[in-house]
């Protein structure tokens, strides 16, 4: 598979320039009831992002573009729970609800999901960490990857980076993105790392769609 050259520049192209292809993919990451209010990990105002992520979702398939998502999958007895001395609550544990796609999400038939954290004893914060996510956009003869989902600081920015490692152009979509933030900063600061790596950061407005939300 022929991939593109990484970028070091934010988008000051035209928007025709940034606008998705058939060697494109949008992932979605771990858009998961647990990460959402009301569940066991939820990060503060992700909802916010759902009606961002379905008109992204409605463009790239208008542009012919491949819907890709990431889902955190854990068997029960996963290492990074705190019942296995882990730093979190037990959350998207095989089957549960918790571990379900968010009912507002607009996933369309057909939609590869890519299940990550399956293997007991090893964390993971990628969605190519343990997966044939790689293997998938390799067959799509996809070149560029567009970013969405949960969490800024955590799986967005490890599979960005990830992705930038493979020598995928990797645009990170910032109006559909939410960080957990420990400290104030830490998305914004996970945003520059990628940045620097290689990453475009860019919105709705830099790839040409407008978002009619109410």
């Amino acid at each position: 598979m022929k991939l593109a050259k990484k970028s070091t520049k934010t988008p000051t192209t035209l928007p025709s320039q940034l606008q998705p292809n058939k060697t494109s993919a949008l992932i979605l990451i771990h858009l998961q009831n647990d990460f959402f209010p009301g569940g066991t990990l939820a990060v503060t105002n992700s909802d916010q992002i759902l009606p961002y992520v379905n008109h992204y979702i409605a463009f790239f398939q208008h542009h012919g573009a491949a819907i890709m998502a990431t889902r955190d999958w854990h068997p029960p007895n996963h290492c990074s729970f705190q019942e296995q001395g882990g730093p979190w609550p037990s959350h998207c544990i095989q089957g549960s609800r918790g571990a379900q796609f968010h009912a507002d999400l607009h996933l369309p038939t057909g939609s590869l999901i890519i299940s990550g954290a399956t293997n007991p004893p090893k964390e993971v914060h990628s969605g190519f960490d343990g997966t044939s996510l790689a293997d998938y956009l390799e067959d799509r003869e996809a070149t560029t990857i567009y970013v969405v989902g949960l969490a800024t600081e955590f799986w967005v920015k490890q599979t960005v980076l990830d992705g930038i490692k493979l020598g995928l152009r990797t645009v990170v979509l910032e109006d559909a993105i939410r960080g957990v933030n420990v400290q104030p900063n830490d998305s914004e600061h996970a945003l520059q790392e990628m940045a620097e790596a290689g990453a475009i950061r860019a919105t709705a407005s830099n790839i040409g769609m407008q978002l009619p939300l109410e």
